[in-house]
């Protein structure tokens, strides 16, 4: 703490703290005269100067403007890797949690659901609170059985027919829900049909809403240039990939000490994968 501290020692913790945030041409100024940006870094500056352990950011860009999150994230995380301070951040924003994590904890009604490396938990969700939250736009979610004559298949409502590389040993007309990434599908003559219902152009890729016959929606991305139309029906099946997964039973669980050290011995447990 800073308040018996010597001034000359007070004076040279926050002249650095200025140095490393930039704010150093901003010390004669009221805080009436700084954006919301410049604020945010005082307010990291004043934990700089006590010279913390361990860092906790509470939900700290939430009411900034979609642009300054985007350059507040970059420098906190640039702030991180300066200082090599333990860092807690909380968030809902899972944007937020995926670019700036080194562990990303998912907590939901105050159990945690997974814990792992943002892509770990991206490309292996546990369950399926986990699969649609994490990702954006949510991971499709299609209601299903296992079916299939020889090899095992995904069989959903409306005509839905995906082969299943991994479920060898899964019961004929078990119930499941198959994840599906919106860049792990592709067009296909050999594929399911999807009546597009809604088309969305970002520039970099094309993204669109459909709608498969029985009724569940389901969200694309294309890198290539399409003409598509809401109203047109496309055929879609899904890239061999494994985040491809059968709704597997890990259950949530009340975080203690160890499950912070032993992340990975724990996660060992998912068993229902559909690679």
């Amino acid at each position: 703490m800073l308040k018996n501290a010597p001034k000359a020692e007070s004076e040279a913790r926050v002249q650095r703290a200025a140095e490393i945030l930039g704010l150093v041409p901003l010390l004669s100024r009221y805080p009436r005269q700084l954006s919301g940006g410049q604020r945010q870094r005082v307010a990291m500056g004043r934990a700089i100067v006590r010279d913390p352990q361990v860092f906790l950011f509470d939900e700290p860009l939430s009411n900034l403007d979609a642009k300054l999150r985007v350059q507040m994230r970059a420098e906190i995380k640039e702030l991180h890797q300066r200082l090599k301070t333990t860092t807690i951040y909380v968030t809902h924003d899972q944007i937020e949690a995926m670019t700036m994590a080194d562990k990303i904890v998912v907590m939901h009604d105050g159990l945690v659901e997974q814990i792992g490396r943002p892509l770990e938990l991206y490309d292996r969700p546990h369950n399926l609170f986990v699969a649609s939250f994490i990702g954006s736009p949510a991971m499709n979610l299609l209601r299903g059985e296992i079916g299939g004559d020889g090899a095992p298949s995904f069989q959903g409502a409306g005509g839905v027919s995906l082969p299943l590389n991994g479920a060898a040993g899964a019961a004929r007309g078990t119930h499941v829900v198959l994840s599906i990434r919106r860049e792990h599908l592709r067009l296909s003559d050999l594929g399911f049909p999807v009546e597009i219902v809604v088309v969305e152009p970002t520039g970099s890729e094309l993204q669109t809403i459909g709608r498969t016959p029985g009724g569940q929606d389901i969200v694309a991305n294309f890198r290539e240039r399409h003409s598509f139309e809401p109203g047109e029906t496309v055929r879609l099946a899904a890239r061999p990939d494994p985040s491809i997964q059968q709704r597997n039973r890990t259950a949530p669980h009340r975080l203690n000490r160890t499950d912070c050290t032993n992340e990975r011995e724990t996660q060992g447990g998912n068993d229902h994968e559909v690679h």
